[in-house]
């Protein structure tokens, strides 16, 4: 299985400068649009620009004011997420979502083989791994027999589905129609785009330890780009925030 892959695509430039001037905005009486972000900052403790953000913005998250968090973009692309990750994604109705289509791109010439051993549907670790422990379980831990056969079912499963897929194809089904016969596992990918206010509400979800292991992981991979393009705010985020179940609002 190919894992999963997360890449930044586009992203606001400086955008802790644009959080920092956005909340200045708030409390300025002279026009933000007019002055430089040095004087922006002025009054704000700290004995560098770099020292002054990282005072406003651990300001900001201290006390709620989520607002300014709103003005810096992301745009990421994620490969390999199966249609069961992608629903549970998708709920975030404040992100803006382009899915791979399985209506105009079908896998007419893919080999249900290769399939079975793991290319197009995502493979759960616990089809394999004997002491996987999933959310409802308080063990995972299975003999080697068990989780042998386990991996084995899962397999034919999956093969079989797309050799239903494929036939119902040269049946002259419409792939729109046929797609539904092949398993939630199934990779697409995304594009999407969200603000940073937005993100840190998807990691209060997404990234907690009770949430499901693939939404969980990609989730991370997204934060830990989070962390190059706004370092301030996800180095704040991760150490006072990612583990309080803050919960913060969308």
């Amino acid at each position: 299985m190919q894992p999963m892959e997360v890449q930044l695509l586009e992203a606001t430039e400086d955008p802790e400068e644009i959080i920092c001037t956005a909340a200045r905005n708030d409390y300025s009486e002279a026009f933000v649009g007019d002055q430089s972000f040095e004087e922006t900052m002025a009054t704000v403790d700290g004995d560098s620009l770099e020292d002054k953000k990282e005072t406003l913005i651990g300001h900001l998250l201290d006390h709620g004011h989520f607002g300014p968090f709103e003005h810096a973009n992301a745009v990421f692309a994620v490969e390999g997420m199966s249609r069961s990750c992608m629903a549970q994604l998708t709920r975030h109705r404040h992100v803006s979502f382009d899915v791979r289509s399985m209506r105009y791109v079908s896998f007419d010439e893919v080999d249900p083989e290769d399939v079975a051993d793991g290319e197009l549907v995502v493979t759960p670790p616990s089809a394999t791994d004997p002491d996987w422990v999933g959310r409802n379980q308080q063990t995972g831990q299975v003999d080697e027999e068990t989780v042998a056969e386990r991996e084995q079912v899962f397999r034919d499963s999956v093969r079989r589905s797309v050799e239903e897929y494929q036939r119902l194809l040269e049946l002259g089904m419409p792939p729109e129609d046929a797609r539904f016969v092949l398993p939630i596992g199934t990779e697409v990918n995304v594009v999407m785009s969200m603000n940073a206010r937005m993100l840190m509400h998807v990691a209060d979800m997404r990234a907690a330890a009770d949430a499901q292991w693939e939404i969980r992981d990609m989730t991370e991979r997204v934060l830990d780009l989070a962390g190059e393009w706004c370092p301030i705010t996800f180095a704040y985020y991760e150490e006072h925030m990612k583990n309080r179940k803050n919960r913060l609002a969308p």
